[in-house]
């Protein structure tokens, strides 16, 4: 799913566009699974089932946290052989760990935007930054209900104010000081659709975000947040609610 020229790539502009990966008979289970948390009738409960966002406008994104200690097919997604050996090439490393998952649900119409941010920040427990994201599409995402967009080399100027970047109300575009960008560099927004089953890649460092979704259509996705064997856990009072979520990696070698 990986080739060289793609590493290359994700390490020049820590983003790698949408590929093929699930077949359609997994994306409908998967489909099955996700609806059964959303009403919780799953198999186990996840660590956390909420909404993540809601404004004054109705909008709103259900977040569901480590879906895979939930469900049998999220759990065998996390250990899926293909993911999980592009994931160490991208990574270059011959360990692969798994942080957390999450699930983010837009509703048609009222799907709330994600504001500009990096992820990296949000997980302060951890050091160095090395972690990628895989990011699947349950349904077909695209610029109409709310794919992600990315800023291609951002992943190499450094934390931005603790990761929160904002997004400007109008345009969806990052609310950025432009004293932060590097010289002979410029802010690009490439969006990033990601058809139902085909899954994208970026570094924990990549300026990302999303609009809203007042699309007819869901937007259902899993990013599943992959580690490489050597970041540390750092105790910190601010670990916060992925402590519980620590003692329960899995571990793919290959």
């Amino acid at each position: 799913m990986v080739t060289d020229a793609d590493v290359k790539f994700f390490r020049e502009n820590g983003y790698l566009p949408a590929r093929p990966f699930l077949k359609a008979e997994e994306v409908v289970e998967l489909r099955r699974s996700f609806q059964a948390l959303m009403e919780g009738e799953s198999e186990g409960k996840p660590l956390l089932n909420r909404e993540l966002y809601r404004d004054e406008r109705g909008w709103v994104v259900i977040q569901i946290v480590n879906a895979w200690q939930a469900d049998r097919k999220f759990r065998a997604l996390i250990f899926h052989p293909q993911l999980t050996e592009a994931a160490a090439k991208l990574m270059d490393t011959d360990i692969v760990r798994v942080w957390h998952d999450q699930i983010q649900y837009k509703p048609p119409k009222c799907g709330g935007p994600t504001i500009w941010h990096q992820d990296f920040p949000y997980w302060p427990c951890l050091q160095p930054p090395d972690l990628i994201s895989a990011w699947i599409a349950l349904e077909d995402a695209d610029v109409e209900n709310g794919c992600m967009h990315v800023v291609p080399r951002s992943h190499l100027w450094g934390i931005y104010d603790e990761g929160t970047i904002g997004s400007d109300p109008e345009t969806w575009g990052p609310a950025h000081d432009p004293a932060f960008v590097p010289p002979n560099e410029s802010v690009e927004i490439v969006p990033c659709p990601v058809p139902a089953g085909w899954v994208m890649f970026h570094h924990c460092l990549t300026w990302h975000g999303t609009p809203p979704n007042l699309s007819d259509r869901p937007r259902p996705a899993i990013a599943i947040h992959f580690m490489p064997g050597h970041p540390s856990i750092l105790p910190t009072p601010t670990n916060g609610m992925f402590v519980k979520s620590t003692s329960r990696w899995r571990l793919a070698k290959f």
